[in-house]
């Protein structure tokens, strides 16, 4: 990543208002959580601490960013019956939802009149977009800052399409 990329921790200090996360994929092969998700799939644990060293450093950013007044929003598009990925997912979401997070799922068969970027994608104050680039079998790639105002648009209006559609983290039920 070149060095003069925020980081996401900057661009959430940077946000005032919303935060929104688009998530697509079925799968992700994110280093970082290898071990957890092996674990996970071994024994069916799943770290649940939001005061876990796995945790803390995610739940101070968006508990921070909340505090100041900022939504923080995250919608997952999945397909149903839902991969061992997303159950690993849904597992801990409680997490995202302690720290402060709204989090809704909506079933890929219920998205498909939509209009979707190509990439899953953070959108800070529906202004500034940090793409994620993965590759095909879910490893990140890389991501991408844009300020490019029909592409925050195009987000925005994807995420707000999704996010009516999608049902309450507490309400959806894995398949």
């Amino acid at each position: 990543m070149p060095s003069n990329e925020p980081t996401f921790a900057e661009l959430l200090a940077d946000c005032s208002r919303s935060a929104v996360h688009l998530e697509m994929r079925d799968a992700y092969a994110v280093g970082d959580e290898a071990d957890d998700f092996n674990t996970w799939l071994r024994t069916g644990q799943r770290d649940t601490d939001p005061a876990s060293v796995y945790w803390t450093p995610w739940v101070d950013l968006i508990s921070g960013a909340v505090a100041r007044g900022v939504v923080v929003r995250r919608a997952r598009i999945v397909s149903e019956p839902v991969t061992d990925y997303i159950r690993y997912e849904h597992a801990a979401t409680g997490v995202n939802i302690q720290a402060g997070e709204q989090v809704r799922w909506l079933p890929r068969s219920h998205a498909s009149d939509l209009a979707l970027p190509g990439n899953d994608f953070w959108l800070f104050d529906n202004r500034v977009i940090r793409w994620h680039h993965f590759a095909g079998d879910g490893t990140w790639v890389c991501q991408e800052i844009s300020d490019d105002p029909a592409a925050a648009k195009l987000c925005a209006e994807s995420f707000d399409a999704v996010w009516e559609r999608a049902v309450p983290h507490g309400q959806y039920e894995i398949h």
